[in-house]
Formats: C-alpha cells, sequence, structure tokens
C-alpha cells in the first residue's frame, strides 16, 4: 500500500474526520484530498511522444498512451470521484453499486455500469474507505470480469485489516491510501475513521 502523505491532506484529513464539520465543509476537504492524491495515483501512467505546434515552433508534447476511466463505488466513491475527474478531466466514468449488510457485514452488488473501452484503459477504482476490504475487493472482480486488466484503487482512509484482506485478492493492483488507521471496531468501522463517508457527504 502506497500512503498518500502531504501537509494540505493532514490538514484537510483533520477537517474530514472532526465531528464539528458541517457537510459543505466535508465535501470541500474530500475533493481537495482526492485533487491532490490524483497525481500520486496517477505518476506512472505511461505516455506517447506527440508533436504539438506552439506559436513559435513545433516541438515535443505527450499523450496517454490509454484512456483513463474513473470507477467510484457508489455512493460514498461519488465526493472522491468529483476530485478526481477535476484534474482527469478527459477520463470516462463507470460506476458500481455496493452496499454493506449490516448484520454480517458483507458487501451486495447492486448496479454495474462501465465504458465500452475497459479492457484498454487504465481504470482507478474509487472509495473513500477501506475498512474490511470486501467491497473494495468485490468491485475489483466485476472490474476484470468486465475485462479490466490495467487497475488501480484509491481511498481516502484505510484500516490494515482491509488493506491485508484486499491485497490477498487482489495482489496485482496498488492501493493508495491519504491514511491508515488502527483498526476496525467490532461493527467494521473503521477506527478512528470519520464515521460514514456516505452520509456525512451528502447530508444524510
Amino acid at each position: 500500500m502506497t500512503l498518500v502523505d502531504h501537509p494540505i491532506i493532514r490538514e484537510r484529513l483533520t477537517h474530514i474526520r472532526s465531528t464539528d464539520s458541517v457537510t459543505a465543509e466535508f465535501r470541500h476537504a474530500l475533493h481537495d484530498i482526492a485533487r491532490l492524491m490524483t497525481f500520486e495515483v496517477t505518476k506512472d501512467l505511461e505516455t506517447t511522444t506527440v508533436e504539438v505546434e506552439t506559436p513559435l515552433k513545433k516541438t515535443e508534447g505527450h499523450a496517454f498512451e490509454r484512456p483513463i476511466v474513473l470507477v467510484p463505488i457508489l455512493r460514498a466513491g461519488v465526493g472522491m470521484l468529483n476530485g478526481f475527474a477535476e484534474i482527469l478531466t478527459e477520463a470516462s466514468v463507470g460506476y458500481i453499486g455496493l452496499y454493506r449488510n449490516e448484520e454480517t457485514h458483507q458487501p451486495h452488488s447492486y448496479y454495474c455500469k462501465l465504458p465500452a473501452n475497459i479492457a484498454e484503459a487504465e481504470v482507478i477504482l474509487i472509495d473513500p474507505m477501506l475498512a474490511t476490504g470486501g467491497s473494495a475487493a468485490d468491485a475489483a472482480d466485476e472490474l476484470k470480469k468486465a475485462g479490466a486488466e490495467r487497475l488501480r484503487f484509491a481511498c481516502l482512509i484505510a484500516a490494515p485489516e482491509g488493506v491485508a484482506a484486499f491485497e490477498e485478492r487482489h495482489p496485482d493492483i496498488p492501493v493508495f491510501a491519504a491514511a491508515l488507521d488502527e483498526r476496525l471496531d467490532e461493527n467494521a468501522y473503521i477506527i478512528p475513521g470519520l464515521g460514514d463517508a456516505g452520509d456525512r457527504y451528502f447530508g444524510t
């Protein structure tokens, strides 16, 4: 797992964790973190050389080797999507819908809509919380079944248990997180965490 550490990220995480932060503050901080994480998550994307004409002369430029697809896990992943999409404006967007059974803590799939070029693309799977790892791993399964071969996963906060579970099922997918927290509690919530990311982002 790669920990994306930056002073601004650490400061924004403080706002996100705080119970004093209202919905608008939470959203703003989450968007900032996602934007900053984009640079680390994508730093090894391959580019190809292209010719570009400036107002003065032709010179060498660069273009992405492959299309980029952002895939948030609904619904909380939408918050991080906004930050990534502000940087990767050319990216297509797919969606995977999963919900957690509050008794078994197991994920259940209810929606999957992906771009047609998923097999040729660089795919970034996005979800704020990596708790048990089940939802992220199941979403990665869906992407691989659809033909995705170049995958990476970005989250806001991860628990050690979730990182271990995800990497056991998908050792080929790099994981990026803004924070690695202490543990999961008896209800499989991340400690210290931030509560329910979806509820706090959408104000529900």
